[in-house]
């Protein structure tokens, strides 16, 4: 491995003050350092020491008071990841919510769903989150858990996902991998420093994958490139530019629903699909990712950033979907019927197009009243999310059963509706945030964010029929006391605003976006690095108001009312606990309670989707008798969970072992790394899933067992 040394610029000037020891009267004095490259082994593993999620900038995370877990390229690399569902195991606090294969993934947060407009980011900027990302450019992947409003605005309450994209440097370096079903992966990862003083940096990906699912009849493919340049202007200014695009062609695989309504279903196959049809098209999704950054240092005490980011994904989205038996003989349900009769629904719904653009202009200064030092950020930011979609074609076409195959049913005539303008939503912000240094042992930070949001909802045939506007101040206070130097403690108080749900189609008002609500939270938490290993603990509570398809006699509204409240505790381990061995672990303990919905039977007791317990347990063995050979594996763990709102039928706990190695040598001098890993060792049946997406219930069982070997070249 090379390191590349650089001469100081503005990205890193906040970070290197504050960890010089000091603020205002404390400054220390930058030195211009040459470009040195340094040949070394890299220590760090799996342990990640800042994130820049928490805030405006990088910052350490003892320093950031919030609970914040930092999935790194080695972990990555390590796993094999290819999805975000792959790397996000790793954080007990995360669990799927709606994420069938051959569609985008969805997630659930500390009890809370993450919200496609606004709880996804590459490099602090927001893209759609209607995307499965690709993982080839991606340094590390950073999950804030709780409010962001101060950081993001408007957002959900479970928090925010992060992307860091790797920057240039020196590497060459080529990656094939196939797996036990006989899929195909090549990755190359080319970067390099040039200009007259090595000034300019460029680093692309490529990657191309041959999808063989364990799910019969749901193979595809995937393309994608990148393409990351810096440019150390001087050494103090630098611009940053980040471009990627994906292509990922894949069927769409339905979930199971309760039998009956009451029942999970018994003996289902992973590998099955349900409703296939011969001449069922895949699902393809577009996505294109822009972001940019210029960072300037005015002096010792000023700098000042300018980010701005585009994101747009189309996605044609078709499926021959299974749901409900309202064509089946005494049935007429929105769930399989008592004996796994289900219809089967021929849905169509193409160039499906999300944008996002967001740009932010930031300032950064340090100074001293008195005794106290102060870092100070603020800044404004405009936001704008596009929905351009198209009634979608939903028509039965047949009834099957989960026990046998679904016979191939005549497509469905009906034509494609015209595309029309479905949302159009814009925020404005105007944020502040003080890094108080009050002595040696005592932080606080103060700040908020004050959000106008302009928004606009169509109906069905574009006619606008909602135009929301709202003036909302989002505070944040968090205390942080350091009684030595590797020990962090902190207090957090932090209010958001998050977009409303859209009312599904068997609600009575199908279509309709319901206004954005106000959560709150509290939250406090220990960090303590010890040596080369990182603990942390949280307990939190958050509060958010329950939307829902309210039962209203025989039909449903979606409605705001009510409140769900989740208090939870999380821990965590990160890092080498010996020379040899290196452990990334999480526990998290999370009770959800829905209050005041009017529907009795959805309250007293745990929300769907949400375990009690979760843990994750991942750890790396480097064997001493044996040069460059190392063991790995670990076990995610889920209690059981709701599958329904009204809590009386539950999936059952689970727990998946998965084992690896990872060897590397030299193969005709260069440096080859070749990875193994078996997951789900035992070939367990669990469900991984039991979340609800646009008012339904859905069940998804996880992978059966899977090996995959690969080989990276480093030249």
């Amino acid at each position: 491995m090379v390191l590349r040394f650089r001469p100081v610029v503005t990205s890193r000037f906040a970070l290197g003050l504050l960890l010089s020891g000091g603020i205002g009267s404390s400054l220390a004095a930058e030195i211009e350092l040459p470009t040195v490259k340094v040949q070394g082994q890299d220590e760090s593993g799996y342990r990640s020491e800042t994130a820049s999620v928490g805030g405006f900038d990088e910052a350490p995370l003892l320093d950031t008071p919030a609970s914040i877990t930092v999935i790194n390229a080695a972990l990555i690399k390590d796993q094999q990841a290819r999805l975000l569902s792959e790397v996000l195991r790793n954080d007990a606090s995360v669990g799927d919510s709606y994420a069938p294969i051959g569609y985008y993934e969805n997630f659930v947060v500390r009890g809370f769903s993450l919200n496609a407009a606004s709880s996804y980011k590459i490099n602090g900027r927001t893209i759609t989150g209607e995307q499965n990302v690709a993982l080839e450019n991606k340094q590390q992947v950073e999950v804030l858990k709780g409010l962001a409003g101060l950081q993001s605005g408007i957002s959900e309450p479970s928090g925010v996902i992060n992307y860091v994209t790797k920057r240039p440097q020196d590497v060459r370096s080529v990656t094939v991998s196939t797996d036990d079903r006989g899929s195909g992966y090549i990755a190359t990862d080319v970067g390099g420093w040039f200009g007259s003083e090595q000034q300019f940096g460029l680093r692309a990906n490529v990657a191309h994958e041959d999808l063989n699912s364990y799910v019969e009849h749901a193979n595809g493919q995937r393309d994608f490139v990148s393409l990351a340049f810096d440019w150390n202007i001087s050494p103090d200014a630098v611009l940053q530019l980040d471009a990627e695009y994906q292509n990922k062609q894949q069927r769409s695989v339905p979930g199971y629903q309760l039998l009956g309504g009451s029942e999970v279903p018994h003996g289902a196959s992973p590998k099955k699909l349900l409703g296939h049809q011969t001449g069922g098209k895949q699902v393809g999704i577009d996505s294109l990712n822009l972001n940019g950054k210029f960072e300037y240092r005015f002096s010792d005490q000023w700098k000042g950033s300018v980010s701005a980011a585009r994101s747009k994904v189309v996605i044609d989205d078709y499926s021959s979907f299974a749901y409900g038996c309202f064509y089946v003989a005494d049935c007429g349900t929105a769930t399989f019927s008592p004996t796994g009769d289900y219809d089967v629904y021929d849905y169509r719904s193409p160039d499906d197009t999300r944008r996002d653009d967001e740009v932010q202009v930031a300032l950064t200064s340090l100074f001293n009243t008195g005794s106290l030092g102060h870092e100070l950020t603020f800044g404004t930011s405009a936001f704008r999310r596009v929905i351009d979609k198209r009634d979608s074609v939903n028509e039965r076409i047949g009834s099957s059963n989960i026990n046998q195959d679904a016979p191939s049913f005549p497509p469905t005539s009906e034509p494609l509706k015209d595309s029309h303008r479905n949302l159009d939503s814009r925020q404005y912000g105007l944020f502040v945030t003080d890094r108080i240094q009050i002595n040696e042992q005592w932080q606080t930070i103060l700040g908020g964010r004050e959000v106008r949001l302009d928004e606009k909802a169509f109906d069905k045939n574009g006619v606008q029929d909602r135009h929301t506007k709202r003036y909302e101040f989002l505070p944040q206070a968090s205390l942080i006391y350091k009684p030595v130097e590797n020990i962090s403690l902190y207090t957090s108080y932090s209010k958001g605003l998050s977009l409303g749900g859209e009312a599904p189609w068997t609600t009575n008002n199908d279509g309709e976006t319901l206004a954005p609500t106000v959560s709150r939270q509290i939250e406090a938490g220990v960090k303590y690095d010890w040596r080369r290993i990182s603990f942390a603990a949280a307990v939190f509570q958050t509060r958010q108001a329950y939307q829902y398809a309210k039962p209203e006699g025989d039909t449903f509204n979606y409605v705001q009312q009510g409140q769900q409240k989740n208090t939870g505790i999380e821990l965590s381990a990160n890092g080498w606990a010996t020379d040899r061995l290196q452990i990334a672990t999480s526990v998290a303990a999370i009770r959800a309670r829905v209050s005041g919905s009017g529907t009795p039977e959805y309250e007293g007791h745990q929300a769907i989707n949400v375990p009690k317990l979760r843990a994750s347990v991942y750890a790396d063995y480097a064997l001493p008798w044996v040069n460059g050979l190392a063991v790995l594996g670990g076990v995610q763990y889920s209690a059981k969970k709701s599958a329904n709102r009204t809590g009386n039928v539950e999936v059952g706990d689970y727990a998946v072992v998965n084992v690896g190695s990872r060897y590397t040598t030299k193969v005709d001098g260069y440096e080859t790394v070749f990875r193994l890993s078996v997951d789900n060792l035992f070939d367990k049946r669990y469900w991984r899933d039991a979340g609800e997406y646009m008012g339904d219930d859905y069940l998804f069982q996880g992978a059966p067992l899977t090996a995959r070997l690969s080989a990276s070249v480093n030249f």
